[in-house]
C-alpha cells in the first residue's frame, strides 16, 4: 500500500488547517523563488519549481489527503502499482503479462518503474477520454439529449 511507503504524511486535523493557511498564502505569491528563514537565522532560497510543488502538497494536506512523493525512477511492487491505479493486484499482473506495462523481475518479484506506470495511466486516461468523446458525439448526432 502506498501509505506504507517511508515518508508518507497523513495529516492530522490541525496539520490540515495549517496546510490550508499556508497553501492560500503561497498561492498568492508571484515571485518564482521561495526564501525560507530558519530558526538559527540562516536563509535558504529554494528553486522556483518548489513553490508549485509545495503549494500542491499543502493543498492536498489541507483536504486531509495522505501525501507521498514518489521519484519517477522509483520501482513499485505490483501491490503498490495496483493501489496507485486503483485496481486489483491480479489486474496489474495481467497487464504486466500482456506487456501493456513494462516491468522487470528482482528474483521472483515483479517491479514496475513509476515513470512507466505513470505513462500507462496517462495513455489509458487519454484513450478513455477519446472513447467518451466519441460516445458523446454519437449520442448528440442521434439526438439522444446529451
Amino acid at each position: 500500500m502506498l501509505l506504507d511507503r517511508p515518508g508518507t504524511v497523513v495529516p492530522t486535523p490541525a496539520d490540515a488547517e495549517l496546510a490550508a493557511k499556508a497553501s492560500r498564502t503561497l498561492s498568492r505569491r508571484t515571485e518564482t523563488a521561495l526564501r525560507i528563514h530558519l530558526d538559527d537565522g540562516e536563509e535558504l532560497t529554494l528553486p522556483s519549481g518548489v513553490t508549485k510543488l509545495l503549494t500542491h502538497l499543502l493543498t492536498e494536506m489541507s483536504q486531509g489527503n495522505a501525501v507521498t512523493l514518489i521519484p519517477l525512477h522509483a520501482e513499485l511492487t505490483t501491490r503498490q502499482a495496483a493501489d496507485y491505479l486503483n485496481v486489483s493486484r491480479p489486474h496489474v499482473v495481467k497487464l504486466l503479462e500482456e506487456s501493456r506495462i513494462p516491468h522487470h523481475k528482482v528474483g521472483t518479484h515483479r517491479r514496475i518503474r513509476f515513470s512507466d506506470l505513470e505513462a500507462f495511466k496517462h495513455t489509458h486516461e487519454m484513450a478513455r477520454r477519446q472513447a467518451l468523446d466519441a460516445l458523446t458525439q454519437e449520442a448528440q448526432e442521434l439526438g439522444m439529449g446529451y
